[in-house]
Formats: C-alpha cells, structure tokens, sequence
C-alpha cells in the first residue's frame, strides 16, 4: 500500500456505506492475514525466488493489457527496486527464519515514519512536535521487541523488516512524486524491474537453477494458490480497492483502516500458526500502534477540541 496515493476529493465527509466498509476491511484482512500466506509459502520456495514468482504473476499477463502509466522509467525502476527487492525479498528473508510474522506485520509499519522523514528531506517538509511523540512512543515498541529476541524473533530478523520499512517508505517517495496516476499500472509496470534482481539474487544464493527447477516441481497446489494470492490479491486487488476507495471518499475517512493490518497479522499468526501472544508483544503492538494513531489523527483531533475552547 502506498501512502502516497491517498487523495482526498469534494466528496461528502458522511461515514462509509455498509457495502464500501466491508470493501475496507476485506482490503486490510487480506494485507494482514497476508503473512501467514507467507509464512506457509516459504516451506516450499526460498523467500527471494518466491519473491521473484509473486511479481511474475503481478506482471503477467495484466502489463499486455494496460498502458505504462505517463512517468519516467526511472521512477518505475526505483518503484520496483524498492518494494520487490526492498520490501518483500528482504522481508520474506526475515519472516523464513528470524523474525515471526505477527511481529514481521507489526514492525514493517515503521514505513509511516520513513515517509515522514523523506518528505522532511526532499520536500522540505518540518517536523511537528507531535510527529516526535509519535516516532519516540513507535520506537520504545520496537525497544521492547529487541530484548525479547528469541528463537522465533531475532535481532537481525527486527532489523531486516525495518529496513523493509524503510524501503517501503522509498516507494512511497517515488510514487508520490510520479504524480496522479493509475496506480495498478504503476504496480504491474514497475513489477518489471522487482524480477530480474529478485531472480538474480535467488540463483546466485538459492541454490541456482536447478535446484529451483526442482524446486518449482516439486511445489504443492497450495504453495501455488498462496503465490498467486501474494500476486493478485494482495497487490492487484489490493491496489486496485484501495485506489477505487480513495476515489470515493475524502483520505481521512478511509486512511486509518490500515491501522488494523497488524491487528489482523497478529490475530492470525496467533490463530493459525499458533504463535504467542505474551504480554510484552501485546504492549509493544500497543505502543507502535499509538505512535501511528497519534501521526495521523492528532491534528484533527487538535482542531476538534479548538472548537470547544
């Protein structure tokens, strides 16, 4: 999901109809519950070649359908780079073996304030005093979750999802500076430059090709269905919603529904591949939640309560 593309337009600031609320949800259950997708997936594919098959099955067939959006081919790249090799290769890496995927779900949220701080950098937009609280409360969660390194959740595996963070908030960058485009052709086009480097990275390290020949005959149905899930219903169908919700309806009637991702990638983790839930998870989630709540509600909170004093 790209923050970036958030837009709000003149229409009505009335709650969501019933119909667009569940669309909503539908969109960041299958985000969050998107995980334990990966989770069981990387039984069967190593993380950067299952990588390279999710933007395979993003690129084809749809980039002979749609037209390359009107941006330069280096923003596509960088686009790419970031989130295919970035984001989910090193994440998938991470989630494999040093980090579990409710906390992978939780801490990848850090990409809200790597946005902040490229926006700060590139358009020179200031920091307010709140944004500071907001990173200083996030980041005593991610404090708490590095002493609890265990087997299941390593100091490198923290690390490499927040550098997924931070390559999420790259993309972020370039897309808001590619401008108002369709952002499923972007998403398809960029799709283009995530596989070659994905690829190169699963030869070379992975086991080169034919272990990964083998590798992809000896796949089950369900590691196939799980791979053309991450490809068409978590980035196509996910992009494409979200863009027609943002189309409809003002940024900050529909912004916070990701906030519940990591609420659904924990909840499912937990549920589904039984993974704990101590008190110490449930208080660094409730601190990186607040620290993005406080980012994104306080200035319209501020402005309500200047209305009654």
């Amino acid at each position: 999901m790209s923050s970036s593309k958030i837009q709000g337009g003149s229409h009505s600031n009335a709650g969501l109809p019933a119909s667009h609320l569940l669309l909503a949800l539908a969109i960041v259950a299958v985000w969050g519950t998107n995980f334990v997708v990966i989770k069981n997936c990387l039984a069967s594919f190593p993380p950067f070649y299952f990588a390279t098959l999710r933007y395979l099955f993003v690129l084809l067939p749809l980039v002979f359908f749609m037209p390359r959006p009107k941006v330069a081919w280096g923003n596509l790249c960088i686009y790419g780079l970031a989130t295919g090799v970035g984001q989910f290769g090193v994440m998938y890496y991470a989630v494999n073996s040093q980090i579990s995927p409710g906390l992978a779900s939780l801490v990848v949220q850090t990409q809200v304030f790597f946005t902040i701080g490229f926006a700060m950098l590139f358009a020179k937009e200031g920091l307010k005093r709140y944004q500071v609280v907001a990173v200083g409360i996030a980041l005593l969660g991610l404090v708490i979750i590095a002493l609890h390194t265990d087997s299941t959740t390593t100091f490198l595996g923290l690390a490499l999802v927040v550098f997924a963070g931070l390559s999420w908030g790259i993309a972020n960058t370039v897309s808001r500076q590619a401008g108002s485009i369709n952002m499923l052709s972007y998403v398809v086009w960029a799709s283009a430059f995530s596989i070659p480097p994905l690829l190169l990275i699963a030869l070379i390290f992975e086991g080169g090709v034919v272990r990964l020949w083998d590798v992809t005959l000896a796949a089950p149905m369900g590691a196939w269905v799980g791979v053309l899930w991450q490809s068409w219903a978590n980035t196509l169908f996910g992009y494409a919603a979200w863009g027609w919700l943002l189309s409809k309806h003002p940024a900050a009637l529909v912004a916070p529904a990701p906030l519940l991702v990591p609420i659904f990638g924990m909840g499912a983790s937990a549920f589904f591949l039984g993974e704990a839930l101590p008190p110490w998870k449930v208080e660094a989630a409730s601190l990186v939640i607040a620290g993005l709540i406080i980012n994104l509600f306080w200035p319209s909170l501020q402005a309500q309560v200047r209305k009654f004093f």
